[in-house]
This record gives structure tokens, C-alpha cells and sequence, in this order.
């Protein structure tokens, strides 16, 4: 059975796919966490590379950094170098999702009691 590169992530492959790239900075880290999603703000270009296209296909609706890595067969770490290439050109949009709200920012229950057995009572 053959396995295809991708697959291995053989570094081969990776190497090439990233330009000779192997680590991402602090700062595409924290842009791209694994739950930040993805928008496509255009379609892939003619002559563009292949996987940069594909990321644009799969995010012209909203998809997260870790289903784009499943998606691509690829590295999470080399899917992020990939968007920080996307997104310096303008041709992604990154957003992180917003983070629960803490209990601590709600109203006590006891008060939510109070105006719901004062709305029953109007």
C-alpha cells in the first residue's frame, strides 16, 4: 500500500509546500489557534499554489484552523504559516471565537427570580 506525502508529512513535501518554512511566529500562533475560524475573502487566483487555493475553496464559509489542517492533510503548524501568507495578502479574514462569559459577569439567580415572578405578576 502506498501512502501518499501529504499523508507522512514528510518533511520533503512539507518544506516545500511552506517555502522552506518551519516554525510560525508568536504572533500567527495566537491569530491562528486551533478554533480561530477562517473566512475566504476572495477565490483563488490563477497560477496561486495549490494548497493556498484549496484553503480559499474550503473557507468561503467560515471554518476553523484545525478543520482546514483535517481538510488539507496537513500539519496545523504548516496550515498556519499557509494563513499567515493568506492573510497578509487580505485574501482571509481570522476570527477568534468569543470567548464564553464567565459566571462571574451574570446576574445572580436570585435576582433573575425576582423580575421573573415580577413579570408574572403584571
Amino acid at each position: 500500500m502506498t501512502r501518499h506525502p501529504v499523508d507522512l508529512g514528510e518533511p520533503d513535501r512539507l518544506y516545500t509546500v511552506t517555502g522552506g518554512r518551519c516554525t510560525v511566529g508568536d504572533d500567527l500562533e495566537r491569530t491562528f489557534d486551533l478554533v480561530t475560524l477562517v473566512v475566504g475573502e476572495c477565490g483563488p487566483a490563477p497560477g496561486m499554489q495549490s494548497e493556498h487555493a484549496r484553503i480559499l475553496e474550503l473557507a468561503r464559509h467560515p471554518v476553523s484552523v484545525v478543520e482546514l489542517s483535517a481538510q488539507l492533510r496537513l500539519p496545523v503548524t504548516v496550515v498556519r504559516i499557509l494563513l499567515g501568507d493568506l492573510l497578509a495578502t487580505g485574501r482571509i479574514t481570522a476570527r477568534r471565537p468569543r470567548a464564553a462569559r464567565s459566571l462571574a459577569g451574570l446576574p445572580d439567580s436570585a435576582l433573575l427570580e425576582e423580575v421573573l415572578h415580577g413579570l408574572r405578576n403584571l
